[in-house]
């Protein structure tokens, strides 16, 4: 990650999921050794949550568990017990992302600047791939919670400067 060492982010991932694991969840974390990765993921079984960020600076937040570990999410978050993937388990997982990114927004505006979350988006199913479009360099963080484990995936670039044509006026035009 341009300009914020990747150890920084690293640190700053742990923060903001522990907080949220052990304050929204009371589920302990062990953290697994960290990463970089390029390009996507292979395609994977179970519940995704990606979060989007932009400002100065874009990019994608995402979290991926097992359906099982959703549902044990989905119950420590809920104070409920889930046999099965459904509606509430889904928003549950979607929530726990927008938590986790959004403390990892919090202090990366520190350094950045103001930053902004997108609406969380929630994948489930078997065999298949979210792709994040142009984003190839991610920090991934796996942390393990019993028998359970999810990869916390971060990927965060300068905002490229918008190319204005000078030659070219827009105005608005009547409707």
């Amino acid at each position: 990650m341009q300009n914020i060492p990747r150890e920084d982010v690293i640190t700053m991932i742990h923060e903001a999921t522990a907080s949220v694991f052990s304050t929204m969840l009371s589920l302990p974390v062990d953290w697994q050794l960290s990463r970089q990765e390029q390009g996507e993921p292979a395609p994977v079984d179970g519940v995704v949550a990606l979060v989007g960020i932009a400002g100065s600076w874009t990019g994608t937040g995402r979290i991926y568990c097992s359906p099982e570990f959703a549902r044990v999410v989905a119950g420590a978050l809920l104070m409920t017990e889930f046999p099965a993937v459904d509606a509430d388990v889904l928003d549950a997982v979607a929530e726990v992302a927008n938590m986790i990114i959004g403390n990892l927004k919090t202090t990366l505006e520190e350094r950045l600047g103001p930053l902004a979350l997108s609406v969380p988006t929630v994948i489930f199913g078997r065999n298949y791939q979210a792709r994040t479009s142009s984003i190839h360099d991610w920090t991934v963080v796996p942390l393990r919670c019993g028998d359970h484990t999810m990869d916390i995936r971060f990927c965060l670039m300068p905002t490229p400067v918008p190319v204005r044509l000078p030659h070219l006026r827009h105005e608005p035009t009547a409707v």
